[in-house]
Order: C-alpha cells, then sequence, then structure tokens
C-alpha cells in the first residue's frame, strides 16, 4: 500500500478488513509529501524511483497506488517498469453520477487531480448528464495530515476548502461530493460537520479492496489478522496512530528503520 503520506491508510483500512489473511506493507513517500506541490515530471520520475527501490527490498505480489495524484500520472509508467500486479485509486466519478439524485456533484482533489487529463476524461464519459464541478484543494490534503497528527485545525479553514464544492442553481444543488484524494475520508466526520448542507461523500476504498481481492484470489483461512510493516522515506511512522485508524484489522505495526533510502 503506498501513498505520499498517511492518507492511503484509508483504503489500507478497508482492504485489510476485507483481506485479513494478507500480509501487509504500507509505504509512505512522505519525504516528497505532499505530491501535489510537485510538477508532473517530477511527480512521475518520484514515484519511479521510490517504487523500484521498494519493489526491489520487499517483492509484493500486488502494489496498491494508494493515491489519487499519483495514480492519475504515473500508473502507465509503473505498470510499464514492473511486472507486478498495480491497483490504482482514481476519482469516483461513474458511481457518484450514477448516484445523484439533483444531477449536481462536485470533485474535490488536490489541484494535481484536478489539472489531470485524466480526471477530465472520466467526467467527459460519465457524467451521464450530471453537472459536474471540479474543485482544487490547495490545503486539504495538509490539514487532514495535520489533525491526524494531533494538531488543532479550526472547522473554519476545513470549511473554506469545502466551500467551492456547494453549487446551487435554478435547477438543483449539489448533493454528492467525489473525495479524490484519500486524505479526506480520514476526516469524514469534519468535513460532514462543516458542511452547508447534507451530501453524500463517495469514498472509493470499498470498490479498491474488492478489486485488490479479486486480484490476490480467494480468502485463505485467518484465525487472527496478520502483522504489517510500516517504510516511509522521512521521518518514521507512528505505529500507534496508524494502528488508531486500522482499528482491530491488523496486528501492531512494525516501523522499518531507517527511512527508505531512494536514490533520488
Amino acid at each position: 500500500m503506498f501513498d505520499s503520506g498517511l492518507g492511503g491508510l484509508s483504503v489500507f483500512r478497508e482492504v485489510a478488513r476485507v483481506r485479513p489473511d494478507a500480509h501487509f506493507i504500507y509505504a509512505a513517500d512522505d519525504a516528497a509529501f505532499p505530491y501535489g506541490a510537485l510538477s508532473d515530471a517530477a511527480l512521475v520520475a518520484r514515484v519511479r524511483e521510490v517504487m523500484h527501490t521498494l519493489i526491489a527490498a520487499t517483492r509484493p505480489d500486488l502494489v496498491v497506488i494508494a493515491c489519487n495524484t499519483a495514480s492519475t500520472l504515473a500508473l502507465p509508467a509503473l505498470r510499464t517498469d514492473h511486472a507486478v500486479p498495480f491497483v490504482g485509486t482514481v476519482p469516483a466519478v461513474k458511481p457518484a453520477c450514477a448516484g445523484s439524485v439533483t444531477k449536481h456533484v462536485s470533485v474535490l482533489a488536490t489541484p494535481g487531480t484536478v489539472r489531470r487529463d485524466y480526471t477530465a476524461s472520466l467526467v467527459r464519459e460519465f457524467a451521464g448528464g450530471c453537472a459536474v464541478t471540479l474543485v482544487a484543494s490547495e490545503r486539504l490534503a495538509s490539514l487532514a495530515e495535520a489533525l491526524m497528527h494531533g494538531a488543532r485545525v479550526d472547522d473554519a479553514e476545513l470549511a473554506a476548502e469545502l466551500a467551492p464544492c456547494f453549487v446551487a442553481t435554478a435547477t438543483g444543488r449539489t448533493d454528492t461530493i467525489v473525495l479524490a484524494c484519500t486524505h479526506y475520508p480520514l476526516i469524514l466526520e469534519r468535513l460532514q460537520r462543516v458542511a452547508p448542507w447534507p451530501v453524500s461523500f463517495v469514498d472509493p476504498a470499498p470498490a479498491i479492496a474488492r478489486r485488490v481481492s479479486s486480484l490476490i484470489g480467494p480468502t485463505a483461512f485467518a484465525s487472527s489478522p496478520k502483522p504489517v510493516r510500516l517504510i516511509s522515506t522521512g521521518q518514521p511512522l507512528d505505529a500507534r496512530l496508524v494502528s488508531s485508524v486500522l482499528a482491530r484489522h491488523v496486528r501492531e505495526p512494525e516501523v522499518m528503520a531507517p527511512p527508505l533510502a531512494v536514490a533520488s
């Protein structure tokens, strides 16, 4: 399970819930967080280099890129570089538009994900008559990361990032928001609290978990959750924090130290 920071835990939590028999490694490229600050070329180069090092060190059966920004840009290169299967995380535009009653949907994402051609193609293909508003949040991923580390974040800061998603027109108002960054589901309760009116927030994690489960085959008997290893490129990850997010779905995580050395 790979992300630039802790956001991928929202995907990891769901995958671990449906596959308690699996052995997991969670890898965070926190030395380069946030990925949205990188140029396209720099992001692809960084992800390829980190993934090359990770795969050589851990030899996984499958890799989940639990990051929309990396998935919408780097997946083709990764699949060319490596034979191991990759599962990406992309904005859940199709189910969001299919489920919208008012046909007003917003996609909340990092600036990098919003500007990708891949995201625009999802809207063109799956909008299905919906008015789709793409909202690029500069700060929400970093605010979510700060909240997870115990920092205080005012509701007003979260509300400011969320506000552009709420659109009201003569034909209706937003009733569905796609959470197109894996950090966002980790602070879902706070987002619901500051929302100006109730909406459905769409998290792609359950669909990703189903895809992962189908690729790794039938569930083996598991009397208890398996251990998980934590790898980072910057500061060692907080095992207690990871455990609190994953609840009872994994055993106490093992922090791998020192941080992963990446050539770039």
